[in-house]
């Protein structure tokens, strides 16, 4: 699973001029007029230009942020073992929303997509089964039946670690814009092994960098 990180801000105070705390009346400068910055209305009007900027610059960040969050970059933060050893909970990703609005996902692609059964969370899982292939699983191989590969193929999945591979049998035919998807972990994650094949209209993007821990950095992390 995988969480959506969201951030607030908070427009700061505005402090307000002090008082003359010696509360001493000065000898009256006949023939001058008291400055504008004297006069109460001047300091309001101060005050107001202050606020009017900062709604500015907020409306700014506004009009900056949403589209890319939209339409081209998202963070999110992995949460769950399904994704061990590529991926552990609480690295803090940045996953592209725009690749694949002109391309389509392809075997091996690390994505981020909403869960069918419960659109409002976040999975992470890789492609296995592209649109029209069959998968199927045995104990050790998953092995792919598609038009290049009529009598099957086993798909060679180097970022497995020993420890964590196990299949269910199974064989799966995918149609039109459906994709098979699993964990790294395969004896922990819950995926199209469960709950079947995933539409493409629920596919976020794929992760594009891997930006925290600073130890973990990587650009296309998990290819």
């Amino acid at each position: 699973m995988i969480e959506n990180k969201q951030h607030n801000s908070t427009a700061p105070d505005i402090a307000k001029q002090n008082d003359n705390p010696n509360n001493i009346s000065k000898p009256e400068n006949i023939g001058t007029s008291p400055s504008l910055n004297d006069r109460p209305d001047a300091n309001q009007e101060k005050s107001g230009n202050i606020v009017l900027e900062i709604l500015k610059i907020v409306f700014l960040a506004i009009i900056i942020v949403v589209p890319i969050r939209i339409f081209i970059a998202q963070p999110f933060v992995v949460s769950g073992a399904s994704m061990d050893n590529t991926f552990s909970s609480g690295q803090y990703l940045i996953v592209d929303q725009l690749s694949y609005r002109f391309n389509k996902p392809e075997r091996g692609d690390v994505i981020i997509f909403r869960f069918p059964l419960e659109p409002s969370k976040f999975f992470i899982k890789r492609v296995i089964g592209l649109p029209n292939e069959t998968v199927i699983l045995q104990e050790k191989a998953t092995i792919i039946i598609n038009k290049e590969n009529p009598e099957g193929l086993v798909i060679k999945e180097d970022y497995l670690s020993p420890k964590n591979i196990g299949n269910n049998f199974s064989s799966t035919t995918l149609g039109k814009g459906e994709y098979f998807v699993m964990g790294d972990n395969r004896k922990e994650s819950y995926d199209s092994r469960s709950w079947g094949v995933l539409d493409e209209k629920y596919i976020m993007g794929k992760v594009f960098i891997r930006l925290f821990p600073l130890t973990s950095l990587d650009i296309l992390p998990g290819q």
